[in-house]
Order: C-alpha cells, then sequence, then structure tokens
C-alpha cells in the first residue's frame, strides 16, 4: 500500500476546454450535434414547442428516430442569419490533369502510363519522383495484373513499359494546362512556361536555359559580357522570367485561399457612447439555445412519469445545462481576453499596424486568470475582425518588441513594417544595405542590431542590397 496524490481533470472540465479550443466553424458543428442529440435543447428563436409525454417516452425508449420525433428541425443558419459561405469544390489539380489526359483518346495502356505520372505530381506541379521509378511501379502493376491471365493470354497482354514511353507521355502532359506542370525543377517550369508562349528562341530563353544559377545571383555584368548586350537587357530579360510562376499548380490548390470567419468583432463606439472600442463575438453564425420548457414540466412532476423516463430527462437536462453553461463561459472569456488586447493596442486601432505594440502570452494569460499554455491554444485558428474592415488571426496581436529612445517599445511586427516602408522607398540603383537600414531605425529611435535587421529582412522575402540593385 502506498500514499500519493493525483490531479485529474473530470469530463466537465474537459468539455469546457474544448469548447474554448474549437474555431468557430468546428464550434457551430459541434452545437449542431448537440441539437441533435439532446432533445432538452431548442434553438432560441423557435417558439416553445408542446411535446406529449408520449413524444418524450419514445425517445427514452429509443422508439422516437432522433429530434423528429419531437417535432424539431435544426437548421442553425434559419432566420436569415449569415451562413459561413457556400461550399465552394475547386477542381483539384489531378482531375484537371486527368480530364485533358481523357480528351486526347489515346490507347488504354498509354493513358495507364499518363495516369501514373499525374499520380506522381504534387500540389505544386511538379513531378516528384524519377523517371525509372515510375516505370518499375508501371511494370510491376502490369506484372501482378497479367498473372490472372492464362499464360498464353498473358503473354500477348503483357509488354514492359519502358522508359521511353514513360518520356514520351510525360512531354504530352507537360503540354498541359496549367503552363509549367510536370516540371522536375524550377528551371524546367519556366522553360516550359516560355516554350507556351512561343519564347523558345528569346534571349530570356537562352539566359534561363544556359545561366540560370547566373540570373539567379543577379549577374548582369558577366552576362552581358558574355552575351555581347547591355546589363540592362540581361535584368529585363531577368524581369520577364520573375513574371512567371514558380509554382504551377497552386491555382488548383483547395488550400490557396481558406474561408474564414471571425469569432469576435471590434467596433468604434460612437461620440454619444464615450469613445472607443467595443468588443463583440460573433454570434451570428452560432445557434443560440435554450431548455424545452415541456422537458422541465416532465421533471416537475413527481410519481405521473416512469422512471425510465424521468431518468433519461433529468440525465438529458444536466447535460443541457452544461453546453449552455459552458458556451456562454466561453463567449465571455473570449470577450475579456479580447477586451485586454484593444486596450494594450488601442493606438494600433487608431492609427494602423506601425504602432502595434509588443503583446506577449504570458501578460494576457495572468489577465484572463489562464495559464500561458492555455491562452496559446486558445488562440489557434480564431479571427477577429478590426475596425479598419481586415480580418486578423488572434495570434497577429502577440508579439516581442523593442526598446526605443523615447521610452516606448515598439513591436517586432512594427519594425517590421518600418523595414518594408524603408525598402520600398530607396533608390533601386543604390539600395539600402543592412548597416544602412539599422542608422535609419535608430535615427527614428530604434535599437536594433544589423543581424536582427537581416532576419526580419528575410522573413519579408526582401532581398540583400545587392541582389534589389537595379542598373
Amino acid at each position: 500500500m502506498n500514499l500519493r496524490q493525483e490531479l485529474k481533470a473530470n469530463p466537465r472540465l474537459y468539455q469546457q476546454m474544448n469548447l474554448l479550443y474549437m474555431p468557430l466553424l468546428d464550434l457551430r458543428a459541434h452545437l449542431n450535434e448537440e441539437l441533435k442529440d439532446n432533445p432538452c435543447l431548442e434553438p432560441v428563436e423557435e417558439e416553445d414547442t408542446q411535446v406529449s409525454l408520449e413524444e418524450i417516452r419514445a425517445l427514452a425508449f429509443g422508439d422516437g428516430g432522433g429530434r423528429a420525433a419531437a417535432g424539431f428541425e435544426v437548421d442553425a443558419d434559419s432566420k436569415g442569419r449569415e451562413r459561413a459561405g457556400p461550399n465552394q469544390a475547386q477542381e483539384d489539380l489531378w482531375c484537371h490533369l486527368s480530364d485533358q489526359l481523357r480528351l486526347l483518346k489515346l490507347e488504354e495502356r498509354r493513358i495507364q502510363v499518363g495516369e501514373e505520372i499525374i499520380g506522381n505530381i504534387d500540389a505544386d506541379g511538379y513531378l516528384t519522383c524519377a523517371l525509372d521509378q515510375i516505370v518499375e511501379s508501371l511494370n510491376e502493376h502490369l506484372r501482378f495484373g497479367s498473372t490472372v491471365l492464362e499464360e498464353d493470354e498473358a503473354s500477348v497482354n503483357f509488354s514492359p513499359v519502358s522508359i521511353n514511353d514513360v518520356k514520351e507521355m510525360l512531354e504530352i502532359i507537360q503540354g498541359f494546362e496549367p503552363s509549367g506542370v510536370g516540371a522536375r525543377d524550377l528551371r524546367e517550369t519556366l522553360l516550359l512556361q516560355l516554350e507556351s508562349k512561343g519564347d523558345e528562341g528569346t534571349f530570356t530563353f537562352k539566359l534561363v536555359r544556359d545561366r540560370f544559377d547566373d540570373v539567379a545571383e543577379h549577374r548582369w555584368e558577366e552576362l552581358s559580357k558574355e552575351y555581347g548586350v547591355t546589363p540592362q537587357e540581361v535584368q529585363a530579360a531577368h524581369d520577364e522570367v520573375k513574371k512567371l510562376e514558380p509554382k504551377p499548380g497552386l491555382k488548383y490548390s483547395s488550400s490557396s485561399s481558406p474561408y474564414v470567419i471571425p469569432d469576435l468583432m471590434v467596433e468604434k463606439k460612437e461620440a454619444g457612447e464615450g469613445g472607443g472600442y467595443r468588443v463583440s463575438h460573433n454570434d451570428g453564425v452560432l445557434p443560440r439555445l435554450k431548455i424545452g420548457s415541456s422537458y422541465r414540466e416532465v421533471l416537475a412532476q413527481p410519481g405521473e412519469s416512469e422512471a425510465k423516463v424521468k431518468k433519461f430527462v433529468a440525465e438529458k437536462f444536466e447535460k443541457a445545462k452544461l453546453v449552455i453553461r459552458d458556451f456562454d463561459e466561453r463567449r465571455r472569456t473570449m470577450i475579456k481576453l479580447m477586451e485586454f488586447i484593444v486596450d494594450r493596442q488601442e493606438v494600433f486601432f487608431e492609427k494602423g499596424e506601425e504602432h502595434l505594440r509588443p503583446l506577449t502570452q504570458r501578460e494576457v494569460a495572468e489577465h484572463v486568470g489562464m495559464h500561458e499554455s492555455t491562452v496559446s491554444r486558445f488562440s489557434n485558428k480564431k479571427y477577429v475582425r478590426t475596425p479598419h474592415g481586415r480580418v486578423l488571426p488572434l495570434k497577429f496581436f502577440f508579439s516581442g518588441g523593442l526598446s526605443t529612445d523615447y521610452g516606448d517599445d515598439v513591436s517586432n511586427r512594427g519594425v517590421r513594417l518600418q523595414i518594408e516602408k524603408i525598402v520600398s522607398k530607396e533608390d533601386p540603383k543604390a539600395p539600402f544595405s543592412d548597416p544602412q537600414i539599422v542608422n535609419l531605425l535608430r535615427k527614428s529611435g530604434i535599437q536594433i542590431a544589423r543581424r536582427t535587421v537581416a532576419k526580419y529582412r528575410d522573413e519579408l522575402g526582401i532581398l540583400s542590397a545587392r541582389l534589389r540593385k537595379r542598373v
């Protein structure tokens, strides 16, 4: 025997935390499931539906076939509330390529080769395996399929796929839309796109084909001497290359533009309301819940209902109360958290991103009364609509900061924005180096190291001064 202490989370706490972490659309689906599964819950908009004791009895004994037996039709988006948006089914890249393949009306054997190639193209549009692996895979498949045939019939139907068969079909697929699909690297996809435009004989095509690395490194002087042209002509060819699509399959990606619904809304108060900002929860896409009066009456009638019926109703009644209570707790917590952020970031809401102040999850956790890791998980996939009309992730407001000479702090995000502005206003023929950017930021009071500027510049996708320079 031994004595020890254990800390266990009860099911009630698990449910409360799960609701807290759920993104808005997941929460809506969860509440709709609760409406379907729990007859004690009703949407607030519905008039009280009087359910007879016989209908409740049918549900308790499993004879009712769900909520329909009690006369409920659950639709969280009825009564004219905003929907989450249509399910925009988008044709994916592989279906698009397969459709083009079938339109060619090739023999089935060649179509099998084409389908195998298409199956090895990734979402960016690149072929992800070597041609000899495709040959091996196809021959293994044909060999396996031939085992079900008679010996003489198999010898007629099975003839191995060669590397030339695969190369021929790959060349055909590389002519499909989107232009540049089926390439094995960036250089090849750019060449395919130039070919599709009829630019095979151009200077741009020659540069990409023969001196791709030098073009990527902006070696204008060296290339101009080799080809007998001016550095400006080399740079103009590079500008043409930059107009091409480095990931041709991306426009068919269903995840390229996710549909986002804000959990919270921040609105500016009218002058008569004392100014400042108002935080509200986006209840428009969620079903508002209440407990049906019919079930309360069953519990209030001692001795008139069967024990099993009363037990069924009591269990569902308690669960319904917890669902409503936990949802209200989630709503209050989100509003409390966002009100703290708005109070801290008021200058951002007034003047824009450049004035975003440093704010850590630990500060928010101390204010809301949560653990820092809970705030981190809670902030995932939550969005806020600001008075400027932008929908921002909740984590947008969390960042470290740098000190200024004026006693205030500025967020890392604000510093990145200032670096972006400095670069956008520079002379293209004499771009600012990292030490020059450091000096410009220090003039505005921001103390920052050169390596930090280089780090932020890389994160913003801004090239070094040498690669930004125009001739």
